[in-house]
């Protein structure tokens, strides 16, 4: 799946995530990304390995990439 842009202009994009295994796993991951200027929702699932991104405009990948790699874990890239 690519970046999806929804009606009020915000950028949707999933990305699939490895080696997340529990709550703290999802925290971790989603307090990184949400870090990264312009990103106003982020919901990650361990179960999955998804992590969903909501934000104003489309992100870098490696900038998604760094954030994961800094929280611990490994960007397999888009879902």
């Amino acid at each position: 799946m690519s970046a999806q842009t929804d009606t009020t202009g915000s950028v949707t994009t999933v990305y699939q995530v490895t080696g997340m295994s529990c709550g703290h796993c999802e925290g971790s991951v989603s307090g990184e990304i949400s870090r990264i200027p312009g990103v106003t929702s982020v919901k990650a699932v361990a179960s999955t390995g998804e992590v969903t991104v909501v934000s104003a405009a489309p992100l870098d990948d490696e900038a998604v990439r760094a954030a994961v790699d800094e929280a611990g874990f490994e960007l397999a890239g888009r879902a």
